[in-house]
C-alpha cells in the first residue's frame, strides 16, 4: 500500500527558507513521478513542482529560482527545498506520486500525502 507521510513544514519569516519531506512506503521513489502541491486558504490546490523518473522537473513559474524538488533514493523520500520565502507562499502543502509524465495537473495523480502546513511572515 503506497503511503506518503510529509513533515518539515513550520512559520518563518520573508526571506527564509525551509525543507519539506515526503517518506514513501509501499513503494520506491524511482518508480513513479511525484509532485509538491499547495492549497491556500480559499483558493484551489496547485502545482509547485514534479520530478519524473527520468529525473526531469518542472516548476510553478511562481516558484522557479526559488524552489527546488529532489529524491533521496537511500532514504526513500522526496524534498522540496524552499528558498527566498514569500507570504504569499503561504499554504498547506502537500506530496504526490505517480502523476504519469512529467504534470503539475492535480488531477494527474493517484497517490497523496496528508499535507504540512507552511506560514511566512511578512
Amino acid at each position: 500500500q503506497v503511503r506518503l507521510v510529509e513533515s518539515g513544514g513550520g512559520s518563518v519569516q520573508a526571506g527564509g527558507s525551509l525543507r519539506l519531506s515526503c517518506a514513501a512506503s509501499g513503494y520506491t521513489v524511482s518508480t513513479y513521478s511525484m509532485g509538491w502541491f499547495r492549497q491556500a486558504p480559499a483558493k484551489e490546490r496547485e502545482g509547485v513542482a514534479a520530478m519524473n523518473t527520468d529525473g526531469s522537473t518542472t516548476y510553478a513559474d511562481s516558484v522557479k529560482g526559488r524552489f527546488t524538488i529532489s529524491k533521496d533514493f537511500s532514504t526513500n523520500t522526496l524534498y522540496l527545498y524552499m528558498n527566498s520565502l514569500k507570504p504569499e507562499d503561504t499554504a498547506m502543502y502537500f506530496c504526490a506520486a505517480d502523476g504519469g509524465s512529467l504534470s503539475l495537473g492535480v488531477y494527474d495523480y493517484n497517490y497523496w500525502g496528508q499535507e504540512t502546513q507552511v506560514t511566512v511572515s511578512s
